[in-house]
């Protein structure tokens, strides 16, 4: 079965740092773009960052810019997402995201296949 899982997620303090990952298991890995998504509560699903399938093209939000980095290993089939400096703003539910094209990807469209989601939380 091909899914993608996230882990990683907690409570952390503002000013704090955690590192997500992500790990495809099933089909192929390196053919796909990847992406984090975020949904804070009350509010629509947004892209925090993306990531080509070579990792040659990267794209953050306006608002992690700075904090965050999106890196891949494709061997291990796993994404990452390191964020540091987080702030209350941060706190949401993360989702992975896989897609044949970066470009639509970063767009928030053309998502073939979800995470599950994992939960942060950054107290002040």
């Amino acid at each position: 079965q091909v899914q993608l899982v996230e882990s990683g997620g907690g409570l952390v303090q503002a000013g704090g740092s955690l590192r997500l990952s992500c790990r495809k298991s099933g089909g192929t890995f390196s053919n796909y773009a990847m992406g984090w998504f975020r949904q804070a509560p009350g509010k629509e699903r947004e892209l925090v960052s993306g990531i080509s399938a070579s990792g040659s093209m990267i794209k953050y939000a306006d608002g992690v810019k700075g904090r965050f980095t999106i890196s891949r290993e494709n061997a291990k089939s796993t994404m990452y997402l390191q964020m540091n400096s987080l702030k209350p703003g941060d706190t949401g539910v993360y989702y992975c995201a896989a897609a044949p094209f970066y470009s639509v990807l970063v767009e928030g469209r053309g998502v073939e296949l979800w995470g599950q989601g994992t939960l942060v939380t950054v107290s002040s």
